[in-house]
């Protein structure tokens, strides 16, 4: 129980995280992406925010023996960089661009508009289901 209420805790955070930064709004990532255009480098420096505080954190993290609610790590044991990581990559850049969502988003987003957000969350998970069936 105390393992769901830490892990509501962090989205939460992460949710308002997002929220402050207006990353729940689409414009604001294909502003970003708009390099030729009317370019918004705001969205890489919340990038770069998170990416020093997700840094920092697993640098203490990672020096424990063991996580505080389960017995061992599981980190990616292949640093290998083959095909279908590459091409899973393309589709998640290209998806993102054309909507201006990435899952994180239209999650927050849901809980405030949740008639244009539903639509695009069953399309995200249908396309992670056909995903996982191709692979198998």
């Amino acid at each position: 129980m105390l393992m769901m209420i830490t892990a509501l805790g962090a989205g939460t955070i992460f949710g308002a995280g997002l929220a402050l930064a207006g990353m729940l709004n689409p414009a604001k990532v294909v502003g970003f992406l708009d390099i030729f255009g009317m370019w918004d480098p705001s969205l890489g420096l919340v990038m770069a925010g998170g990416i020093l505080v997700n840094a920092t954190g697993h640098y203490f993290v990672i020096k424990r023996n063991h996580p505080v609610f389960d017995t061992r790590f599981d980190l990616p044991t292949s640093n290998i960089i083959d095909r279908p990581l590459l091409i899973g990559s393309a589709i998640f850049g290209i998806g993102w661009g054309l909507a201006g969502y990435c899952p994180g988003p239209v999650v927050a987003t849901l809980l405030l508009q949740p008639a244009d957000m539903l639509p695009f969350l069953v399309t995200l998970l249908a396309g992670a289901f056909i995903g996982r069936w191709l692979r198998s």
